[in-house]
Formats: structure tokens, C-alpha cells, sequence
């Protein structure tokens, strides 16, 4: 999944366009974009929604934060309708994690569910920072970690993220630990969103970037962004024919630690680089 397009809870004209574009997931959110008075109906709203037919993208859905006290009745309104995954917003931590894991288990169990995905958005407030080295032991359902930036914003208390011409500096130190905190715990990094919605250059570099660096997916909030964050996160032919050149050479010898390619020296590092790409182009598992 290259794209994770973020869909209000509340509406369904907009998920129904939604499911008709080109994103890889939706997130149907019972978080910000859905007003207080609002929730009772977006969850009854989002249930709908998780029961039309599954032929399109995955279906997560963003949960209210644990500091809500909402967080346990969206998951009692949503998982009897097999949600493919669950988004956790303004996660501080492995603590908050498991919180969520045990709830997650309660339903599975009720509804005869297999184990849910987790998203975690992880960098949504100061002290998330100081834990995003601690993810590597945890629940076998943490599927992604996502970081972001609005939210941390207002944590922190700066008057701006400086997302149209770059990041400032706070927000890239809470990017790059997202990225290695995702590494190290074996997940997917998913770059946080494009705010800047008018200029559809600012969304191509930041994920060209994302993917440059290591990310494998993006968030959206505009239907028009998802076609060039699936472009930025689709091998192209030249590195397909990259892998696929690593992963024969490896093949004909497999007891090499290292292989030479056009003049090059190829190790192992080259060779999960390359299975990772040839994942990404759907060539294999």
C-alpha cells in the first residue's frame, strides 16, 4: 500500500468518491475531521461504509485518541464490521500500543476476527519523540507508524511546520525518528500529509523525498495527491530490472556474501533492497 487517503467519517458522498480514485487504503476518520456532536452518527456512518463491498481499497479506520475516553466505543462500533486495519492517533508510545492491542483482542475474539492492523501516528505530541526507538518488541499487530505533523505543532508550540517550503527542523527530527523507529520495529514508514493543497509540486517532492529516504507510503488528505504519491512510491522499470539482476546473481550462487553486477560489488544489504523493491512492484511477497 503506497497511499493512505484520509476520508471524514461523516460523509458518505466523499467515500464514495473516495472508493471510486486510485488510492491503495482509505482512513475513515472518527478523529479531527468530525466535530464532537457529530461522532455518535459518523460511527453508525462508518459502519456503513465498512459493510459496502470490498472490492476496492483497504478500509482502516482512525480511532479517537486514548486521552478522549472515545477510543474503546469507535472500536466497539466499528470492528464487528472487519475494519482491515486501525489508525491510532497521538500514540505516546509501546504502552499506548498494547492499550489498544487488548482491546483489538477482546473483539477478535467476540467476532472471530484474525488479528487487526495497527497504524500508529506516533509523533503527535513532544514526549511521543523520546519513544519511538522502543517499538520493536511489540504487538505483532503494529503494521505501519505514520508521523505528523499538525498535531505536533500544537504540542510543541511553534507557530508554524514550514510545510510548504520544508520542514522546519523539529519536524524533521520527528520524521527521521519516525522513519528509524519503523526501521528498527520491521513496520512500514508512512509520511505524514501534504497541508499544502493548492500547488500539487509541493506533494511530488515531499514524496519523492519520502521514498528517497525510506518511507513506503504516504498519507493523503486530496484525492488529487494520490496520483502523485503512487507514482513517487511505484518502482520503475530501470529498478525492477535492478532487483531482479540482485536476486538472480544471488540465486546462482547461493552461499555468496557478495556478487558483482555491471562492475560493481553487490552485498546482502543490496539484496533486501532489492526484495523490498520487487515487493513494492507487487513481483512478489
Amino acid at each position: 500500500m503506497r497511499s493512505f487517503l484520509f476520508v471524514p467519517g461523516d460523509s458518505e458522498k466523499k467515500f464514495a468518491k473516495a472508493r471510486e480514485g486510485a488510492a491503495d487504503a482509505l482512513i475513515l476518520d472518527l478523529e479531527d475531521s468530525v466535530a464532537v456532536p457529530a461522532k455518535a452518527r459518523a460511527r453508525e456512518i462508518v459502519a456503513g461504509m465498512l459493510d459496502a463491498p470490498r472490492d476496492g481499497p483497504a478500509l482502516f479506520v482512525r480511532v479517537n485518541a486514548l486521552d478522549t475516553g472515545m477510543t474503546l466505543t469507535d472500536l466497539a462500533a466499528v470492528m464487528p464490521h472487519r475494519p482491515d486495519g486501525i489508525a491510532l492517533p497521538k500514540c505516546e508510545g509501546p504502552a499506548d500500543l498494547e492499550k489498544v492491542a487488548n482491546y483489538l483482542a477482546a473483539f477478535e475474539a467476540a467476532h472471530d476476527l484474525p488479528p487487526t492492523r495497527i497504524i500508529a501516528i506516533a509523533t503527535e505530541t513532544a514526549a511521543s519523540l523520546f519513544t519511538l526507538g522502543d517499538y520493536r518488541d511489540c504487538d505483532e499487530r503494529l503494521w505501519g507508524m505514520m508521523w505528523g505533523a499538525e498535531d505536533l505543532a500544537a504540542s510543541l508550540g511553534a507557530r508554524e511546520n514550514g510545510a510548504r517550503q520544508g520542514f522546519h527542523e523539529p519536524f524533521r527530527l520527528a520524521r527521521n525518528l519516525c522513519l528509524a523507529g519503523a526501521a528498527a520495529a520491521g513496520v512500514v514508514a508512512i509520511d505524514t500529509i501534504c497541508a499544502v493543497l493548492d500547488d500539487l509540486s509541493v506533494v511530488e517532492r515531499e514524496a519523492n523525498e519520502a521514498r528517497r529516504d525510506g518511507f513506503g507510503a504516504k498519507a493523503v488528505i486530496h484525492p488529487k495527491h494520490v496520483d502523485p504519491v503512487n507514482r513517487a512510491f511505484t518502482p520503475t522499470e530501470a529498478e525492477v530490472a535492478w532487483a531482479q539482476k540482485v536476486l538472480d546473481a544471488f540465486a546462482a550462487d547461493p552461499s555468496a556474501g557478495v556478487v558483482r553486477i555491471d562492475g560493481q560489488m553487490i552485498d546482502k544489504p543490496h539484496e533486501r533492497a532489492a526484495r523490498k523493491i520487487m515487493s513494492a512492484a507487487g513481483l512478489i511477497s
